[in-house]
Order: C-alpha cells, then structure tokens, then sequence
C-alpha cells in the first residue's frame, strides 16, 4: 500500500471499526428499550451513512475501485454462491451452533430476537437488508482487505476481523452470546477468504438472518 493512501485507510479503519460499535453502545444507553419505530429507523440511517461513508474514503480518498473491498458487480456466480452459502448456513451451521450453545449452556437468541418480533416485518426485512450488508462491507471486505493490505498477512487480518465483528455484538446481546458470533465470523471469513466475493457474503447473510427472524413470523401468520 502506497504511503500517500495509508492517512485515508486509518481513517477508513477507524470509521468502520468504531462506527457500528459506537452505535450500538450509544442506542443501548440512549434509546429506549425496545427502542421506538422512528427512533429505530434513525439509527440505521445512521449506520447507512457509515457505510456511504467508507465507501466515499475508497473512491474518492483512496482512490480505489470497490473491486478492491471484494465488491463485484452482480452476477449470477455471485448470487449462485450466496445461496449455496446461506443453505449451508440455515440447515448445517444452525443446527451445529445450537448444539454447541446448548452443551455450553449459552443462552441463545430468543429473548433478543423477542423484542425484534414486536416490530412490523417490513422494517425487520429493512434492518436485515442495512445490517447484514453494513458487517459484511465494513468488517470482511473493507476491514480484512485493508488490514491485509497494512500487515501482509490475510490471517492476521481474517482474525482480527473474527473478533472485532464479535465486539461489536456485545452491547445487543450480550457477552456469553456474542461468543458465539466468533464462531460464526470464522466460518463466514473463511467464505470471504475462499471466494473474494463480498456480493456472496452479503446475499448469504440477508438470507439466513431474513430465514431466521421473518420467516417464522410469517408461517405464524402475525
């Protein structure tokens, strides 16, 4: 990485690490619990504009094209992986995970997941949409590339990626279950590392979240 395009990838880091998690604590503290519709939209907005954020940093201070964050145009090899990805997701890693949670007597997502139920399923497909495509730009492509591009090293990178992706878990759900968000940023890292496709990840993300939460709501008919 040149010297003149490191000041513009701090400031990159800075923005996608500090950004989400910043959030994050500051909705637990201020908003209230569960936090009303307006004032939830508010606060993707804002994650939205941490994302344009990071995205302006690439084209226009870095000067880089979003190939160089695993950002591809869409193509049918990229939604083909996603979805082999997300079913690997829902019908192998789900049920591992929930035995791994259960041996480990770690609570699992239900009482947060509750308090999500109470919102209509048109702004839980929204925030499945702005959140699983915000961690995946920010803490797999943006977040690995360039620490690889500053360390030399992917592995480096692809870790630091696994546990910051879980930090910033915490302040939602909590210590014990944010672990588990290690387990899954390693296999998802993995999926980033394997196939440099960030498309992919994020189409397999907003599957298996929107398979996850809004699907059962909707075979319950609320």
């Amino acid at each position: 990485m040149t010297d003149r395009r490191i000041p513009a990838t701090t400031v990159g880091l800075c923005v996608a690490l500090l950004g989400p998690v910043g959030l994050a604590i500051l909705s637990k503290k201020f908003l209230p619990d569960p936090p009303n519709l307006a004032m939830s939209i508010l606060a993707e907005l804002v994650l939205v504009s941490v994302c344009a954020m990071v995205l302006a940093i690439v084209i226009f201070w870095e000067r880089r094209t979003l190939s160089s964050i695993g950002l591809k145009p869409l193509s049918l090899r990229s939604i083909a992986w996603g979805g082999v990805f997300a079913a690997f997701l829902i019908w192998a890693y789900s049920p591992f995970l929930g035995w791994v949670m259960a041996l480990a007597r770690i609570p699992w997502f239900t009482e947060g997941a509750a308090k999500l139920t109470a919102y209509p399923v048109w702004y839980l497909t929204l925030i499945i949409i702005i959140g699983g495509t915000a961690e995946e730009l920010l803490h797999r492509g943006y977040l690995i590339e360039r620490l690889a591009g500053l360390t030399g090293s992917y592995f480096i990178a692809g870790l630091a990626s696994v546990f910051i992706n879980a930090l910033s878990h915490v302040p939602v759900w909590g210590w014990w279950t944010s672990l588990t968000f290690v387990l899954s940023g390693a296999v998802t890292t993995a999926f980033y590392l394997w196939r440099r496709d960030l498309l992919a990840n994020i189409i397999a993300h907003v599957v298996t979240d929107f398979a996850g939460l809004v699907v059962p709501i909707l075979m319950a008919g609320k």
